[in-house]
């Protein structure tokens, strides 16, 4: 566990080597272990690993850094959650740019069944913080988990009325664990590890830099089932998260806003663009998630389920398993033909189990 760990994380240390790159080591080797473990010819046969790569990776320069972070993580009982792991949030891990690594310390509601993101401005207008508030109060009969990034304005908002009214919540961050920034949102951070918590891809000693933020949205973005922007100007870290959310296939929410309102154009923009869903209450998001309150919806889906045939019970399970799959996936884990596939996979959008998603995705409803 102790080795394979250390491991784990010195492939996050090698220079040069961001997500992708490394699931295409790992993948071609067959474990982090296995990377460092190889020679160099075998390496530099790996597409996108060259010559200096391959160097760095025979080096293990990385280890060293990667044994401190060991030891910090048992000190702080932080988890380290491998993008292979069970506990690994699995929204995200359906992406190719996920992290190799992520850190969490909290409670165990990575994986929670509802979840939404809510980004904004860091300099929120009165407005802005009451819809906010709104919003987290509506979201409380459903069951849902708030995420967001710690940031002053809207996030904070989101995670401050979070904690006032027990709704789980979790930051993510865009440095290491060991700080919080803004250092004044240490308090209500300490708070939110009663009923949710703080996740972050870097190692404990990462000061915050301006490249890793947009790193840390595309974490917000792909964890959750939908994003909520409430209040933007046309550009900034809450537009690059809705474009992320986007590219991801998730359903965005923009709050309308104000003509020639500076705060207010993102989100108008995003309707406009046909990039956001226009948002005016939590209902909306249920209508189109096909929520229930209170998981009335998920009772109801486990007696459809008793009901379905053996193929069909397949395809929800894989889909579960996967939290979202596209139609060639499907086809090849169930070893199902696509002509099929698709009649079956009609059925269960029928039956309210099943939502198709652009680009031949399927996700289960609620």
């Amino acid at each position: 566990m102790y080795e394979d760990l250390i491991y784990k994380i010195a492939i996050t240390k090698i220079p040069k080597v961001g997500p992708v790159l490394a699931k295409n080591l790992i993948g071609y080797c067959g474990s982090a272990r296995a990377v460092f473990e190889a020679d160099k010819k075998s390496l530099i046969k790996i597409p996108g690993i060259g010559s200096a790569i391959a160097e760095r990776i025979l080096q293990k320069s990385g280890f060293e850094k990667a044994e401190k972070e060991f030891r910090f993580l048992q000190d702080e009982n932080v988890q380290a959650l491998f993008y292979l792991d069970e506990n690994y949030p699995r929204r995200l891990k359906n992406y190719h740019d996920c992290p190799i690594m992520l850190y969490y310390k909290g409670q165990e509601v990575l994986n929670h069944d509802r979840i939404i993101a809510i980004v904004g401005t860091r300099q929120p207008t009165t407005r802005g913080k009451a819809i906010c508030e709104e919003i987290i109060a509506g979201l409380e009969e459903y069951n849902a988990l708030v995420v967001s990034g710690l940031a002053y304005g809207i996030d904070i908002t989101a995670h401050k009325k979070c904690v006032d009214i027990g709704t789980p919540t979790i930051g993510v961050m865009a440095h290491g664990i060991s700080m919080i920034y803004p250092s004044r949102h240490k308090r209500i951070s300490n708070r939110m590890l009663e009923q949710g918590g703080l996740l972050t891809e870097f190692t404990h000693e990462t000061r915050p830099e301006k490249e890793f933020f947009p790193m840390r949205n595309r974490i917000i973005a792909g964890m959750c089932d939908a994003l909520v922007v409430v209040e933007t100007a046309n550009k900034g870290g809450s537009m690059i998260s809705a474009r992320m959310a986007n590219d991801y296939s998730k359903d965005v929410f923009a709050v309308p806003g104000r003509l020639n309102d500076e705060r207010s154009e993102g989100c108008n923009h995003l309707i406009k663009t046909h990039k956001a869903a226009l948002f005016e209450s939590v209902r909306d998001i249920a209508y189109i998630l096909r929520w229930d309150k209170n998981g009335k919806q998920l009772a109801q889906q486990q007696s459809l389920f008793a009901e379905l045939t053996d193929k069909e019970k397949r395809i929800v399970d894989f889909i579960r398993m996967e939290d979202e799959m596209s139609l060639d996936n499907l086809c090849l884990k169930t070893k199902i033909n696509a002509g099929e596939m698709a009649s079956l996979l009609l059925d269960l959008e029928f039956k309210g189990l099943v939502k198709p998603k652009p680009g031949k995705r399927f996700v289960l409803v609620g």
